[in-house]
């Protein structure tokens, strides 16, 4: 329970205030259980949300506002960070993970191998801040993901965070717009290798000289005798035999991450190999949806890198492979460039290509400008065995309407194709 009785910060408490199971800065997820911290956000701060909260049943609310139950401070997100900063401290292992590609799913093979507590979807420093409050103090070990898009990030993440390993996954343009430069990228994303113990994939081995990797075929922790068909990933690690069902490369790469962090830690490895074989990623992280057609749902976000590991997955399958590409934001003055080189390698790697919105005609053979329009012409050229791969970036400022006529956030796409290979 989380205590505002005793906050480990300056703070004048309402004595109506009262013990909560949890911490959320979004006043729509409070009830008589999770109590509210009312942060500034861009366009409005959380204390006109206050009330609603204390409606809603909110144990108690941190704020600067004289209200019932009230933790009163002066800054809620110096609080925040405080309390977060405390509980961390109570926590013998902290692992961050960082990446332009495969962070959540390192994330979830990784917190499988070590049985830890992680975040499951968000990745902003008020989630990770709450999810340190809830769990820091707790026996097990912590996951946590740590995503930048700016400048400066990755250093406010490790002070807030500091983690006791440091894990980069890869290294590609991503979030150009608000980093600049893929050497950019590798110096921000360097900043989680302050850690005690740090570990990168071997795609960013290169950018890292002298840092442990992980993966296959002559990393420091390498996996050994990889296999990969329609069925899944199996390798072995230590001699020990590891399956991954529906899994691609980039699962196995990230199993192998979890076996390192699990032998680091003294735990049973076979005990870990068998936690790793049940990960089952959120969707929209490579989800391989079997059936008359199987679908490949990667549409939670896409960058050049990322796309380019799906395609290889995607080869892995038989039959006619077909992939459905979107729209990939924030690259900044090279998009063009960028999204082009994308459409080189699906068709390189596809029998069939789709492009839909923006750069449909760089990313695909066969393009169109609305998600409607690319459906009317995919659905009806799906037959029995076909693999489709989707991907693109999800884009969750835009409209709906938005999403559908640039081609962003194309789950919509990855719900037609299995409501329509259900009739085939």
């Amino acid at each position: 329970m989380l205590d505002p009785h005793a906050p480990p910060f300056p703070a004048t408490v309402h004595p109506q205030a009262r013990p909560a199971r949890r911490l959320t800065w979004d006043s729509r997820k409070a009830s008589p259980d999770v109590a509210f911290v009312a942060l500034p956000g861009e366009a409005m701060h959380g204390n006109r949300f206050v009330q609603s909260a204390l409606d809603a049943g909110a144990p108690f609310v941190i704020t600067d506002l004289d209200v019932p139950r009230a933790v009163r401070v002066q800054g809620a997100q110096a609080a925040l960070f405080a309390w977060a900063h405390a509980e961390r401290a109570k926590n013998a292992l902290v692992v961050g993970i960082t990446g332009t590609a495969g962070k959540t799913t390192a994330k979830s093979y990784a917190a499988a191998a070590l049985e830890a507590a992680y975040l499951p979807v968000f990745n902003t420093q008020p989630a990770i801040a709450c999810f340190l409050i809830e769990h820091g103090s707790g026996a097990r070990p912590l996951v946590v993901e740590m995503g930048i898009d700016r400048l400066g990030e990755m250093a406010e993440l490790v002070d807030l965070v500091r983690p006791d390993v440091g894990v980069v996954t890869s290294i590609g343009a991503a979030h150009l717009d608000g980093l600049g430069s893929v050497s950019n990228i590798v110096r921000e994303k360097g900043g989680i290798l302050s850690a005690a113990f740090s570990l990168v994939g071997m795609q960013a081995g290169p950018f890292y000289p002298g840092v442990p990797t992980y993966g296959f075929e002559g990393a420091t922790f390498e996996g050994e005798n990889l296999h990969l068909d329609e069925s899944g990933a199996g390798f072995s690690f230590r001699g020990i035999r590891v399956h991954l069902p529906r899994a691609s490369r980039v699962q196995a790469e990230a199993a192998v991450l979890g076996l390192a962090l699990a032998e680091r830690a003294g735990l049973n490895l076979e005990a870990a190999a068998a936690r790793l074989a049940a990960v089952e990623v959120p969707g929209g992280r490579y989800r391989v949806l079997p059936g008359a057609v199987t679908v490949i749902d990667d549409a939670y976000n896409a960058s050049p890198l990322s796309v380019e590991v799906a395609l290889d997955a995607l080869a892995q399958f038989p039959g006619r492979k077909i992939a459905v590409l979107g729209r990939m934001l924030e690259l900044g003055e090279t998009e063009a460039e960028l999204h082009a080189g994308v459409g080189a390698q699906a068709r390189r790697k596809a029998d069939l290509t789709y492009g839909v919105g923006k750069f449909a005609g760089l990313l695909g053979e066969h393009a169109f400008q609305t998600v409607p329009e690319l459906l009317a012409a995919l659905l009806p050229e799906l037959k029995r065995g076909d693999v489709v791969l989707v991907k693109a970036s999800r884009g969750i400022s835009y409209t709906p309407e938005k999403r559908l006529q640039e081609g962003v956030g194309l789950d919509t796409v990855v719900t037609a194709l299995l409501e329509w290979r259900d009739r085939l």
